[in-house]
């Protein structure tokens, strides 16, 4: 037999065998097999609370005709509808536009910019709920440091913001501008740092100046990722419920004319009860 005979027949040896059929565990047996299950039960149980079974409830809940009725007629829903367009319209934009125009700021080499880029982050580690009540008492119209301030200061009696429309709405705009701004600066600004020097010190040696090089070498290359920040940020501002129910005078939620809640915040009072709102 024949050097390429015998090594034919080694690997039609080697092809025959199988490997051993494994477990859906991957062969764990005994007391692994048990604490794997231990460790896997807490996150399935989690997964299926609130995630299988809101989704369920929600389906079952939406095919009841009489609810969307109910919804329609309900004069609080076609306020906060355009509260929350004019909610997602003017956060978004205006945010995403003044993110984008600090990150120019934010490019420069200096070691104090570094700092300050460091405490213009803080916001955004701030937790939603304390945050968001702090602009609550900021701007509460008996006790708030704002109108404490204006009176102590100036003897004017300052107004009641949250509790009229346009000035809850704007508190809610300002407040989840101020929450979220730092992040969407640090996104932008780590697609801006990737644009090639290069290409600025070509536009440079053209005779570009600083405007021709923002508008003809910066805006070109930022328009995907700045394109992508907004509709992911409008995404998460149509369900953020922390500052359009926390921000606003949250004991006054079921006003038909001014409130200035979105229709993620609206539903609340249903879910929480009356003592659990902040005052």
């Amino acid at each position: 037999m024949s050097v390429s005979q015998q090594a034919a027949s080694v690997g039609r040896g080697i092809a025959g065998v199988r490997p051993a059929k494994r477990s859906m565990f991957g062969g764990l047996h005994g007391a692994d097999y048990i604490w794997a299950i231990a460790f896997a039960l807490p996150y399935t149980a989690i997964f299926f609370a609130f995630v299988v079974y809101p989704i369920c409830f929600g389906l079952w809940m939406g095919s009841s005709v009489a609810l969307y009725q109910e919804l329609f007629s309900d004069p609080r829903y076609l306020m906060t509808v355009a509260n929350t367009l004019i909610y997602v319209g003017i956060g978004v934009n205006l945010k995403l536009l003044v993110a984008f125009l600090l990150t120019g700021f934010f490019m420069r080499k200096k070691w104090w910019v570094k700092a300050l880029l460091v405490i213009f982050i803080l916001p955004w580690a701030t937790p939603a709920l304390p945050a968001y009540m702090s602009i609550h008492w900021f701007l509460s119209g008996t006790w708030g440091l704002l109108n404490s301030a204006l009176w102590t200061l100036f003897g004017i009696d300052g107004p009641v913001y949250l509790n009229e429309r346009w000035t809850g709405l704007g508190a809610n705009i300002g407040a989840y501008i101020w929450k979220t701004l730092p992040f969407w600066t640090v996104i932008l600004l780590a697609g801006r740092m990737s644009v090639p020097q290069e290409l600025y010190e070509a536009a440079a040696v053209d005779g570009a100046g600083s405007l021709r090089k923002f508008a003809h070498v910066t805006l070109p290359l930022m328009a995907n990722l700045y394109l992508v920040c907004t509709l992911l940020d409008m995404v998460f501002a149509l369900g953020d419920f922390n500052s359009t129910f926390f921000c606003p005078a949250a004991d006054q939620p079921c006003r038909p004319r001014s409130s200035p809640r979105s229709v993620f915040a609206m539903r609340l009072p249903w879910v929480f009860p009356t003592w659990a709102w902040p005052r």
